[in-house]
């Protein structure tokens, strides 16, 4: 892992305790030895040249291998499947996401107030997936592996903290589901390639869900 931080806040399973929120790759432990990682590197620099020319669709483990001067067999142990490969290369991209809004500036960071950071993750969110949206659409084979890859988590339960925070009524947790459904990596590409449809469209889509949450009267006892 190129950098953690850590933020005390709510689980989303109990409103009541804390736990850790931990800057965590998505698909590598967060410990390897020294030349594992330089194995690594050198495996995911040679697939994202190799991605620039061809392009996330054409992107085969033989291919990747042969760029990078190893056997087949070793991105296969490194990276277990195609779709670990995808997941990999998507982590650096990831963390840095990540680093801007556990530890970066405001209004993104915890500087800000929590209302404050809710608007403004939504708009970095569909930035980060607009960049990537060919990486991330390639890797998932799998639609149940979305939801269980770390960094989803981490948003999930990011957004849960901040939805608590600022007062929002109702079940937090599954209202920070609703709200990054609405910016999933799969619509925000049909809605801005597919529609054309603006990026600043998006953002003010964002901005008025998280107003209508914030002001929603609580549900009767």
């Amino acid at each position: 892992m190129t950098g953690s931080a850590t933020h005390p806040l709510p689980s989303p399973e109990k409103p009541g305790e804390a736990t850790e929120l931990t800057l965590t790759p998505a698909g590598e432990p967060p410990s390897l030895r020294a030349d594992a990682a330089r194995n690594r590197t050198r495996l995911l620099e040679a697939a994202s040249q190799l991605m620039a020319g061809c392009g996330a669709a054409q992107l085969t483990m033989d291919a990747v291998a042969t760029a990078a001067g190893v056997g087949k067999g070793t991105v296969f142990r490194r990276f277990g499947d195609r779709t670990g490969l995808l997941v990999a290369l998507l982590d650096h991209r990831e963390q840095q996401l990540q680093a801007a809004f556990l530890s970066g500036p405001a209004p993104l960071g915890p500087d800000a107030p929590p209302l404050e950071r809710l608007h403004a993750f939504g708009p970095a969110l569909v930035r980060h997936e607009r960049d990537h949206h060919e990486l991330i659409l390639s890797s998932r084979t799998d639609p149940l592996r979305t939801y269980a890859v770390p960094a989803n988590r981490l948003r999930v339960t990011h957004v849960t903290m901040l939805l608590r925070q600022a007062g929002v009524a109702g079940d937090a947790e599954l209202l920070a589901h609703t709200l990054l459904g609405s910016i999933d990596s799969v619509l925000v590409h049909h809605l801005t390639v597919e529609r054309g449809i603006a990026l600043e469209r998006l953002d003010a889509a964002w901005h008025d869900l998280v107003t209508r949450l914030v002001a929603r009267p609580p549900s009767p006892a």
